[in-house]
Protein backbone atom coordinates (compact mmCIF):
# COMPACT_ATOMS: atom_id res chain seq x y z
CA UNK A 1 0.00 0.00 0.00
CA UNK A 2 2.79 2.45 1.10
CA UNK A 3 4.20 1.42 -2.48
CA UNK A 4 1.41 2.71 -4.10
CA UNK A 5 1.01 6.02 -2.09
CA UNK A 6 5.02 6.64 -3.32
CA UNK A 7 4.40 5.96 -6.86
CA UNK A 8 1.55 7.99 -7.01
CA UNK A 9 3.43 10.86 -4.77
CA UNK A 10 6.39 10.14 -7.46
CA UNK A 11 3.95 10.08 -10.80
CA UNK A 12 2.38 13.83 -9.25
CA UNK A 13 5.84 15.42 -8.51
CA UNK A 14 6.92 14.49 -12.20
CA UNK A 15 4.10 16.08 -13.57
CA UNK A 16 4.10 19.22 -12.04
CA UNK A 17 7.35 19.53 -12.67
CA UNK A 18 7.27 19.20 -15.59
CA UNK A 19 3.82 21.16 -16.28
CA UNK A 20 5.67 24.01 -14.79
CA UNK A 21 8.39 23.77 -16.48
CA UNK A 22 6.41 24.04 -19.63
CA UNK A 23 4.15 26.70 -18.32
CA UNK A 24 6.78 29.06 -17.26
CA UNK A 25 8.75 28.96 -20.36
CA UNK A 26 5.83 29.13 -22.40
CA UNK A 27 4.42 32.53 -20.48
CA UNK A 28 7.99 33.59 -20.54
CA UNK A 29 7.94 33.32 -24.54
CA UNK A 30 4.19 35.10 -24.49
CA UNK A 31 4.78 37.80 -22.51
CA UNK A 32 6.07 40.45 -24.34
CA UNK A 33 3.62 39.31 -26.88
CA UNK A 34 0.39 38.81 -24.55
CA UNK A 35 1.17 42.66 -23.43
CA UNK A 36 1.05 44.12 -26.92
CA UNK A 37 -1.96 42.16 -27.60
CA UNK A 38 -3.61 43.01 -24.55
CA UNK A 39 -3.04 46.52 -25.35
CA UNK A 40 -3.95 46.47 -28.86
CA UNK A 41 -6.81 44.86 -27.45
CA UNK A 42 -8.26 47.70 -25.73
CA UNK A 43 -6.86 50.26 -28.54
CA UNK A 44 -9.01 48.36 -30.90
CA UNK A 45 -11.85 48.38 -29.01
CA UNK A 46 -12.00 51.94 -28.63
CA UNK A 47 -10.64 52.71 -31.82
CA UNK A 48 -13.40 55.18 -32.98
CA UNK A 49 -12.62 57.42 -29.24
CA UNK A 50 -8.71 57.86 -30.07
CA UNK A 51 -8.53 60.64 -32.47
CA UNK A 52 -5.49 60.31 -35.21
CA UNK A 53 -3.58 62.92 -36.86
CA UNK A 54 -2.44 61.92 -39.96
CA UNK A 55 0.49 62.94 -41.32
CA UNK A 56 0.52 62.77 -45.49
CA UNK A 57 3.89 63.16 -47.40
CA UNK A 58 4.56 64.03 -51.35
CA UNK A 59 7.16 63.61 -53.05
CA UNK A 60 7.98 63.79 -56.55
CA UNK A 61 11.31 62.57 -59.00
CA UNK A 62 11.98 61.63 -62.42
CA UNK A 63 13.09 58.75 -63.30
CA UNK A 64 16.20 58.45 -65.86
CA UNK A 65 16.00 57.55 -69.65
CA UNK A 66 18.16 54.46 -69.32
CA UNK A 67 15.62 53.11 -66.19
CA UNK A 68 12.51 54.09 -67.76
CA UNK A 69 13.91 52.57 -71.05
CA UNK A 70 14.34 49.42 -68.95
CA UNK A 71 10.42 49.24 -68.00
CA UNK A 72 10.16 47.14 -71.27
CA UNK A 73 6.97 47.28 -73.08
CA UNK A 74 4.64 45.51 -70.63
CA UNK A 75 1.25 46.84 -71.24
CA UNK A 76 -0.99 45.43 -68.92
CA UNK A 77 -1.17 43.10 -66.06
CA UNK A 78 0.26 42.65 -62.39
CA UNK A 79 4.48 42.09 -62.23
CA UNK A 80 7.36 43.89 -60.28
CA UNK A 81 8.90 46.34 -61.06
CA UNK A 82 12.56 45.64 -62.58
CA UNK A 83 15.44 45.24 -59.98
CA UNK A 84 17.41 48.37 -61.08
CA UNK A 85 14.39 50.74 -61.13
CA UNK A 86 12.97 49.13 -57.88
CA UNK A 87 16.39 49.72 -56.17
CA UNK A 88 16.91 53.59 -57.70
CA UNK A 89 12.89 54.51 -56.26
CA UNK A 90 13.53 53.03 -53.10
CA UNK A 91 16.63 54.80 -52.47
CA UNK A 92 15.45 57.95 -53.99
CA UNK A 93 11.89 57.87 -51.95
CA UNK A 94 13.27 56.06 -48.66
CA UNK A 95 10.41 53.68 -49.43
CA UNK A 96 10.91 49.83 -49.87
CA UNK A 97 9.77 48.58 -52.93
CA UNK A 98 11.25 45.11 -53.39
CA UNK A 99 8.92 42.68 -55.56
CA UNK A 100 5.70 43.87 -54.59
CA UNK A 101 3.82 43.51 -57.72
CA UNK A 102 2.87 47.10 -59.70
CA UNK A 103 -0.33 47.59 -62.05
CA UNK A 104 0.86 47.50 -65.53
CA UNK A 105 -0.85 50.30 -68.15
CA UNK A 106 0.08 51.73 -71.02
CA UNK A 107 0.23 54.86 -69.96
CA UNK A 108 1.32 54.55 -66.12
CA UNK A 109 2.46 51.37 -63.73
CA UNK A 110 0.54 51.98 -60.31
CA UNK A 111 2.20 50.81 -57.11
CA UNK A 112 -0.01 50.17 -54.12
CA UNK A 113 2.91 49.85 -50.53
CA UNK A 114 0.29 49.77 -47.62
CA UNK A 115 2.58 48.68 -44.41
CA UNK A 116 1.16 48.63 -41.00
CA UNK A 117 -0.26 52.20 -39.32
CA UNK A 118 0.16 53.63 -43.52
CA UNK A 119 -0.72 53.56 -46.77
CA UNK A 120 1.48 54.84 -49.88
CA UNK A 121 0.95 54.79 -53.43
CA UNK A 122 3.47 55.84 -56.19
CA UNK A 123 2.71 56.60 -59.80
CA UNK A 124 5.13 55.80 -62.94
CA UNK A 125 4.05 57.88 -66.07
CA UNK A 126 5.59 55.72 -68.65
CA UNK A 127 5.95 58.33 -71.39
CA UNK A 128 7.60 61.18 -68.94
CA UNK A 129 9.46 59.48 -66.71
CA UNK A 130 7.54 61.57 -64.16
CA UNK A 131 7.15 59.58 -60.47
CA UNK A 132 5.01 60.53 -57.81
CA UNK A 133 4.51 58.94 -54.48
CA UNK A 134 2.40 59.37 -51.35
CA UNK A 135 2.72 57.98 -47.81
CA UNK A 136 0.04 58.89 -45.35
CA UNK A 137 0.99 58.05 -41.53
CA UNK A 138 -1.33 57.02 -39.38
CA UNK A 139 1.13 57.18 -36.35
CA UNK A 140 1.85 54.27 -33.61
CA UNK A 141 -1.39 53.18 -32.20
CA UNK A 142 -2.68 52.49 -35.71
CA UNK A 143 1.46 50.83 -36.44
CA UNK A 144 0.15 48.27 -33.51
CA UNK A 145 -3.01 47.87 -34.18
CA UNK A 146 -2.39 46.69 -37.69
CA UNK A 147 0.07 44.31 -35.99
CA UNK A 148 -2.38 42.96 -34.15
CA UNK A 149 -4.56 41.97 -37.05
CA UNK A 150 -1.10 40.93 -39.02
CA UNK A 151 -2.39 43.47 -41.33
CA UNK A 152 0.05 44.25 -44.41
CA UNK A 153 3.01 42.82 -42.22
CA UNK A 154 4.49 40.68 -44.47
CA UNK A 155 5.22 36.73 -43.79
CA UNK A 156 7.48 36.86 -41.18
CA UNK A 157 5.29 38.69 -38.84
CA UNK A 158 2.29 36.53 -40.04
CA UNK A 159 5.04 33.44 -38.57
CA UNK A 160 5.52 35.17 -35.66
CA UNK A 161 1.65 35.07 -35.18
CA UNK A 162 1.46 31.82 -35.85
CA UNK A 163 4.79 30.62 -33.37
CA UNK A 164 2.86 33.06 -30.63
CA UNK A 165 -0.68 31.37 -31.32
CA UNK A 166 1.12 27.79 -30.33
CA UNK A 167 2.95 29.30 -27.05
CA UNK A 168 -0.03 30.83 -25.98
CA UNK A 169 -1.86 27.19 -26.65
CA UNK A 170 1.03 25.80 -24.23
CA UNK A 171 0.61 28.19 -21.45
CA UNK A 172 -3.17 27.73 -21.48
CA UNK A 173 -3.04 23.75 -21.17
CA UNK A 174 -0.18 23.72 -19.11
CA UNK A 175 -2.55 25.88 -16.75
CA UNK A 176 -5.33 23.93 -17.39
CA UNK A 177 -3.59 20.57 -16.01
CA UNK A 178 -2.20 22.88 -13.27
CA UNK A 179 -5.04 23.43 -12.19
CA UNK A 180 -6.67 20.00 -12.41
CA UNK A 181 -4.02 19.38 -9.80
CA UNK A 182 -4.12 21.78 -7.68
CA UNK A 183 -8.12 21.65 -7.64
CA UNK A 184 -8.32 19.51 -4.57
CA UNK A 185 -6.41 21.88 -2.44
CA UNK A 186 -8.00 24.64 -3.97
CA UNK A 187 -12.17 24.43 -4.12
CA UNK A 188 -13.08 27.45 -6.14
CA UNK A 189 -10.83 26.35 -9.15
CA UNK A 190 -13.50 24.95 -11.33
CA UNK A 191 -15.73 27.65 -10.42
CA UNK A 192 -13.61 29.98 -11.29
CA UNK A 193 -13.19 28.31 -15.00
CA UNK A 194 -16.41 27.53 -15.19
CA UNK A 195 -16.77 32.00 -14.67
CA UNK A 196 -14.57 32.49 -17.70
CA UNK A 197 -16.36 29.97 -19.59
CA UNK A 198 -20.16 31.29 -18.49
CA UNK A 199 -19.65 35.14 -18.71
CA UNK A 200 -18.39 35.31 -22.86
CA UNK A 201 -21.20 33.45 -23.33
CA UNK A 202 -23.92 35.07 -21.73
CA UNK A 203 -22.73 38.18 -23.14
CA UNK A 204 -22.63 37.01 -26.62
CA UNK A 205 -25.77 35.70 -26.72
CA UNK A 206 -27.65 38.03 -24.89
CA UNK A 207 -26.05 41.42 -26.26
CA UNK A 208 -24.60 40.84 -29.61
CA UNK A 209 -27.19 40.24 -32.32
Amino acid sequence: MKTDVSSSQQQRGFWLRTLHQWHWISSAVCLIGMLLFSITGITLNHAAKIEASPHVANRSVQLPAALRGNLGDRVDGNAPLPAATADWLSARLGAPIGRRPAEWSEEEIYLSMPSPGADAWMSIDRASGAVEFERTDRGWISYLNDLHKGRNAGAAWSWFLDVFAIACLVFCITGLFLLQLHAKQRRMTWPYVGLGLIVPLLLALLFIH
